[in-house]
């Protein structure tokens, strides 16, 4: 498969997805009781709101409260570490500061500002949910949780956050810390993913989020003892403001709490990279409009299930090409569903093919075009001597 080829988009089952699995797809369901918080609500929410005030992040959106930065920061923190976004999400704001900027934006700056998070579509949803914005609702993001989430990429968790943390709405939230911090809280043995658990974890953040003085603080405060005190496979009980209320810790062994999620069948595939350059630029083209790193830029690619030959890659290659040579061993890179291989080739002499959307891009100018973290490594190569053609 040619992936630079419009004519052949990738098949949907190798979509990215970045929202929760359908239930279809979730592992099947247990016996295990779904045994309710035995707490006094309002007493644990003040012990985690006091928590909170000494042992929050100085994070830079808690500094500047809006519902656009609340939106841009939720968007780049699933399923990414803090310690990724902190500089994309300076970068972000510094290029977009408003709803009316990333709304008008080319498309291509917005994905060339996302680079290093992965999970593209995040951004897309984003600037969506900013045109959104401007055409129902004035430019102002909405306060409600049951608005927010008639926005492109909002869900249930992100409605909530934005709505209780900025707006003070006392919306319920649930992330994989909240779920963990309430699970061991109950010494509830259910799994991650599983729709009763699940259900049970929204019914306990509601409760907890209807009862506290401040749902916001208190919504924000269990997410950070979540990343911070009860880790996953490290909860460090002495620390812990619930530990007196916590019936996992009661139990001896919080960290077998709750059941980690049930790992999917992930795919395996092998994309043969071939470098061009050319007078200090690099020959890339558009991937298909769907998948994998959808409507982002490559150098010629050629997908398949096995390892190709230098012969067989050319073959199938898209760009007009004599001769191939490797320039770097194998490696691997893991998303969501699948592994990823590399092999990187370099083509001495190479032109655009006839069936993509090619250009030839300055090697200066990486973070003006939409690239996926291991391309942008690849074509790093290209810089060293000898190579840039």
């Amino acid at each position: 498969m040619v992936t630079c080829n419009h004519s052949g988009a990738l098949p949907a089952n190798l979509t990215v997805m970045t929202s929760p699995e359908p239930a279809s797809s979730r592992a099947p369901e247990t016996e295990i009781e779904q045994k309710p918080l035995a707490i006094d609500f309002r007493a644990v929410s003040g012990h985690l709101a006091d928590w909170f005030s000494d042992a929050a992040r100085d994070l830079p959106w808690r500094q500047h409260r809006s519902g656009y930065h609340a939106l841009v920061s939720e968007a780049m923190l699933q399923q990414t570490q803090v310690d990724r976004v902190l500089p994309a999400y300076l970068r972000f704001l510094e290029r977009f500061p408003t709803i009316e900027a990333l709304a008008n934006a080319p498309e291509e700056a917005v994905m060339a500002s996302w680079q290093g998070l992965g999970y593209y579509r995040r951004a897309r949803n984003l600037q969506a949910a900013a045109v959104r914005i401007l055409e129902d609702f004035g430019g102002e993001v909405p306060r409600t949780a049951r608005e927010l989430k008639t926005l492109p990429g909002v869900g249930r968790y992100t409605a909530g956050a934005v709505a209780s943390i900025v707006f003070g709405e006392r919306a319920a939230i649930v992330d994989g810390n909240v779920a963990r911090v309430l699970a061991r809280l109950a010494a509830n043995h259910g799994r991650l993913g599983e729709r009763t658990f699940d259900a049970w974890t929204w019914e306990q953040a509601e409760l907890m989020a209807n009862t506290a003085r401040d749902p916001g603080v208190v919504n924000e405060a269990l997410m950070e003892l979540g990343a911070l005190v009860c880790t996953r496979h490290a909860p460090d009980c002495e620390r812990c403001p619930l530990q007196a209320d916590c019936a996992g810790h009661a139990e001896g062994d919080p960290a077998r709490i709750p059941e980690p999620r049930q790992a999917g069948p992930r795919k395996r595939i092998h994309l043969h990279v071939v470098l061009i350059g050319r007078e200090g630029r690099v020959l890339l083209c558009r991937r298909p409009g769907r998948g994998l790193w959808a409507g982002m830029w490559e150098p010629p690619t050629v997908e398949s299930d096995v390892i190709l030959e230098p012969g067989q890659l050319i073959e199938r290659l898209d760009a007009e090409v004599e001769m191939v040579h490797p320039v770097e061993e194998t490696f691997e890179h893991r998303t969501t569903h699948r592994d990823v291989v590399f092999h990187v080739h370099q083509a001495d002499v190479g032109e655009p093919g006839s069936k993509g959307e090619y250009l030839w891009h300055p090697l200066d100018a990486l973070d003006e075009i939409g690239l996926s973290n291991p391309h942008l490594r690849l074509i790093n190569r290209l810089r060293e001597p000898g190579l840039s053609g």
